[in-house]
């Protein structure tokens, strides 16, 4: 047995590590088979959820004893700071310097951003600046309420913060926020917020059915005249306005602004060669990449902070609160237009693009095959990627302030 645990280290840590560790390892690897399967099926994003399952299962199958005696992996050692251990550890570690040149810096974030602006279409809020501009304020309820929770549960202000704002369900800006105000907890706060996107796919048309009776779900809204076309100059305009304000108001978020609109910058140019470059290799690549990382990262010892327990709660606190308040808005909109709007698009404003404002269109079928929102989701949708990054400006900027 004793010539087995030196040949196979992976069993043999397994064996001599406390119980807990040994148990966290194998539910860890069930779990990241488990995302695999989901992502195969279609029920959470394959692109994000493969690579991390696979990764999951992995780190937590090959813990190893390193020279010191410790127990490590050979992927990735996130809590490395000396820059001698750290240039030793750049020339071992698998993953290290994609994880140190564009993880624990927010590169890989700002990529994200930078393929999501080349995708979207600003003209969408261009043509309903109010509803969209009205529901993604709603719709980010749980990133603002989830706070006050989190400070009782026993977390400081920043950290507070950095877990509210899974309820704008926007990855990339999970990240850098945490990043900025929560480095110590960086890591399991995307884990759990990434893990937790994929319910947008699959928690919120229960939310949808829930909170949205079948008759007003039905209801197609009948536009008067069709929206006005708008002009790439116009879009281009706009978004350098935007971003040059947004740099000025929020300078400590502006690699994030700048990533974003630099993206729909791009595709209101007209810069076809670059734009393929920017929404297909530099976000998928990224997108694939971040999912791998989050997969490694996912390590028993890393994960077993007793802080873990009180963010996978608060997580799935701020998406029901954003959720919530994203219908709310729809039912306010509903009123406002006297009937002529469907309280279902209010979901959509929780901008995980274009995911909620597909689960809208989707759930609005089922009922009407002929209803058509999916024009004003999207806005909203569109509306609560640049809520959610105003949000993060603010948060990044003013509650360092708090002492």
């Amino acid at each position: 047995m004793e010539v087995f645990y030196k040949l196979f280290q992976g069993f043999s840590t397994l064996a001599l590590s406390d119980p807990i560790i040994s148990l966290t390892r194998v539910g860890l690897i069930f779990l990241g088979l488990l995302l695999v399967y989901l992502g195969r099926k279609g029920v959470l994003e394959p692109l994000l959820m493969i690579p991390m399952g696979l990764g999951m299962a992995t780190i937590n199958a090959s813990i190893i004893f390193l020279p010191n005696g410790a127990q490590g992996n050979l992927f990735v050692d996130p809590l490395v700071t000396d820059i001698n251990q750290l240039l030793d550890v750049l020339q071992i570690n698998f993953l290290q310097p994609i994880y140190t040149y564009m993880f624990s810096n927010g590169l890989i974030a700002c990529f994200i951003f930078m393929g999501i602006g080349a995708m979207i279409d600003i003209g969408y809020i261009v043509q309903r600046p109010f509803s969209s501009m009205l529901l993604a304020l709603f719709a980010e309820l749980g990133t603002f309420a989830t706070i006050p929770i989190a400070m009782a549960m026993g977390l400081d202000l920043k950290e507070s913060a950095s877990i509210a704002m899974v309820g704008g369900a926007d990855g990339p800006m999970v990240l850098y926020t945490s990043l900025c105000l929560s480095k110590h907890l960086f890591v399991p706060i995307t884990v759990v917020a990434y893990l937790y996107l994929g319910l947008t796919y699959g928690g919120y048309p229960y939310l949808i059915r829930l909170l949205v009776p079948k008759k007003l779900r039905g209801i197609n809204v009948v536009r008067e005249k069709p929206a006005k076309p708008v002009s790439q100059s116009v879009k281009l305009g706009l978004a350098v306005l935007l971003c040059v304000i947004l740099c000025f108001l929020f300078p400590v978020a502006s690699p994030l602004f700048f990533s974003l609109f630099i993206g729909i910058a791009i595709r209101e140019s007209g810069l076809t060669h670059i734009l393929n470059f920017i929404e297909g290799p530099l976000l998928y690549g990224s997108t694939f990449f971040l999912g791998a990382l989050l997969g490694i990262l996912c390590e028993a010892h890393l994960l077993l902070n007793p802080k873990i327990l009180t963010l996978l709660v608060l997580g799935i606190i701020a998406l029901l609160f954003s959720g919530i308040g994203g219908i709310m808005g729809g039912y306010v909109m509903y009123f406002i237009k006297k009937g002529n709007f469907n309280p279902a698009i209010g979901i959509a404003g929780v901008s995980c693009v274009p995911s909620t404002a597909k689960v809208v269109q989707k759930e609005v079928s089922k009922v009407n095959p002929n209803a058509i929102v999916l024009p004003e989701a999207l806005g909203a949708n569109i509306m609560g990627v640049i809520t959610t990054a105003i949000i993060t400006g603010l948060f990044v900027t003013l509650i360092p302030l708090f002492k």
